[in-house]
């Protein structure tokens, strides 16, 4: 677009990864120091944390200097910059005091190594083995018993209830008996709610609000007791009697032990099932209860599912409008508190004394209500994708109406990879059109992953990454750039390999190579400007072919078609202009 005469800005800049760089940070005081953070206290350790963004930041930019990115580096920006960091509070507080922001105490998901909530977006799900235990819940007064199934029987420790379908004829006889809890020995109802799926396994759902979210939402139409049974570390807690202080798979091994000896198993079914585990660290993720911060998301989303289908953002490709469709017609509220030290401290503060909440953009230092000076502001801080949602607007100067943000927003193409338009293109969607009014840009490019040759993707576990320094030193800057061009198309993704780049580079040879012919044959002070009657043959059929090159070319980038492009230029360059007119043109060189 540049290239064009379009007034372009691409802006460079970097987040500050909250999750991903404090475990980084806290491994290394760990192996290297033997410390852990609360040793330092978090004054010290966000020091250590700013020497680690300052180093790892320089590299990063540093390959993207090195590659060639045309970015406008005296604007270069950071999720803590003061324009940022400004952004996120005037966001929060709007947000809060519209009501859309709230706190409250509800199921999250909880990565008990990283020892933080996770937001939906953050949980993967992998197959994993597993088991179904069948189970005996003894009906009170009677010898018969209810069998229930289940996956994860160390957190019957929390259940309070087991339902049926109230439609389900060979069950709905069990409503409002009361059942045993088998070892705990607590009484528990039978209740009746459509979420039982009749059919389904043996008919009867053990119901645990505190470890399950589905159970939770049954749990609040019923009025159910919410029983947590894991420390954060997914460790058992008091609540699971003997077994305090077990980790949850010991427990659930000495557990099904128990049962059996006791007569309450009834069999075991191996079943494989979806497991969610923490996108960082691929800890299995325990669903449980928490008070935390969320926003209130289907005021917000109803708008930005409207701009999609409307046609005022477009996806290239466009099938990946239907990922973003389905992340935002099944979102839930957005959970947004991170127990970490390294992020956006939330813009909140308590009293001590009259337990009253004062959130503002900037520090408080007395109670509102009661006028204390007794107050403490929030330990936890934000989820780094809140900051993140702002960008296209923050980075330009808002909220305050800036030259920049009046010239260049609305942007216009987002490039971005399909693994992220959960955690960020619909963020950034729904932020901009409640904070600006219009649309962040329109059009979002997705593009896949750079795969190794074998087609996995690249991870330091595997240790088949690369760093795109060192293949610069091999090959040139300009033989990688082409190599991820080549064979490049929307949303796929693509395998690398040196003998790709080799190509690349002998390709960027031939360039060099020919030039170096023309400009060792070409007086420039010799020749005055061609007159098109005057031109040869060979010269009138070159320049024909070029300008089909030109608007070829132009096509394809405009649809975003970059492999398509690029394949037209090296067929051009290699095949028409050196093999042929090349070679054509040594023939008048080399005559009178």
């Amino acid at each position: 677009k540049r290239m064009q005469g379009f007034n372009t800005l691409w802006i460079p800049g970097t987040d500050h990864a909250g999750i991903a760089t404090q475990i980084k940070v806290e491994e290394r005081l760990r192996v290297e120091e033997g410390l852990s953070r609360y040793d330092l206290g978090r004054e010290k350790f966000l020091e250590r944390v700013w020497a680690w963004k300052d180093k790892y930041e320089a590299r990063i930019t540093g390959q993207l200097k090195k590659l060639g990115a045309s970015c406008d580096w005296t604007r270069q920006r950071f999720t803590f910059d003061e324009g940022c960091s400004r952004a996120v509070r005037d966001v929060f507080v709007n947000l809060y005091e519209k009501g859309l922001i709230y706190r409250g105490y509800r199921i999250i998901n909880w990565c008990p190594r990283c020892l933080t909530a996770l937001s939906d977006a953050e949980v993967e799900y992998k197959d994993q083995p597993g088991h179904f235990w069948h189970i005996k819940y003894p009906i009170k007064g009677e010898n018969g018993y209810v069998e229930v199934a289940t996956t994860r029987p160390e957190t019957m420790f929390g259940d309070t209830a087991v339902a049926v379908n109230p439609e389900d004829e060979g069950m709905k006889h069990l409503i409002g008996k009361t059942l045993i809890l088998p070892v705990v020995g607590r009484e528990i109802p039978v209740i009746a709610d459509d979420y039982v799926e009749i059919g389904f396994g043996t008919g009867c759902v053990k119901i645990t609000p505190a470890h399950d979210p589905n159970d939770f939402l049954v749990g609040q139409r019923h009025n159910l007791e919410q029983i947590k049974v894991m420390n954060d570390d997914a460790t058992m807690n008091a609540g699971a009697g003997k077994y305090e202080g077990m980790d949850r798979y010991e427990c659930r091994k000495a557990l099904v032990a128990q049962l059996e000896a006791e007569g309450y198993l009834v069999k075991t079914v191996p079943h494989d099932h979806n497991v969610g585990v923490c996108y960082r660290c691929g800890t299995t993720v325990e669903p449980l209860t928490s008070d935390q911060w969320f926003v209130k998301m289907k005021p917000l989303a109803e708008p930005a599912i409207k701009a999609v289908e409307d046609g005022d953002i477009n996806f290239v490709p466009e099938r990946f409008s239907k990922n973003y469709f389905n992340w935002m017609n099944n979102i839930l509220d957005w959970c947004i508190s991170r127990q970490l030290w390294w992020g956006h401290r939330i813009p909140a503060w308590y009293c001590d004394d009259c337990g009253e909440t004062i959130v503002s953009k900037t520090p408080v230092t007395a109670c509102s209500k009661c006028g204390s000076t007794h107050i403490h502001q929030d330990e936890d801080t934000l989820d780094t994708w809140f900051s993140s949602a702002l960008w296209p607007f923050s980075t330009l100067g808002w909220p305050e109406q800036t030259e920049d943000l009046k010239h260049y927003y609305p942007t216009n193409t987002l490039v971005t990879g399909y693994d992220i338009i959960g955690f960020w293109v619909s963020r950034m969607i729904f932020s901009a059109l409640e904070y600006t009014g219009q649309v962040p840009f329109d059009t979002v490019l997705i593009h896949g992953l750079v795969r190794d040759a074998q087609g996995r993707k690249m991870s330091k576990s595997l240790g088949n990454g690369i760093d795109p320094l060192e293949i610069i030193d091999k090959y040139g800057a300009d033989a990688l750039r082409f190599t991820l061009a080549t064979g490049n198309s929307p949303g796929n993704d693509m395998r690398f390999s040196d003998e790709k780049v080799e190509a690349s580079r002998n390709f960027a040879n031939k360039i060099w190579n020919a030039a170096r012919f023309i400009l060792m044959n070409l007086d420039e002070n010799e020749y005055a400007p061609y007159v098109p009657k005057n031109l040869a043959i060979e010269d009138k059929w070159i320049l024909s072919k070029y300008n089909d090159l030109v608007k070829d070319v132009t096509e394809s980038l405009e649809k975003f078609e970059l492999g398509m492009a690029v394949q037209k230029l090296y067929d051009f360059i290699w095949d028409v202009f050196c093999d042929w007119y090349i070679e054509i043109a040594k023939i008048r060189l080399n005559g009178e």
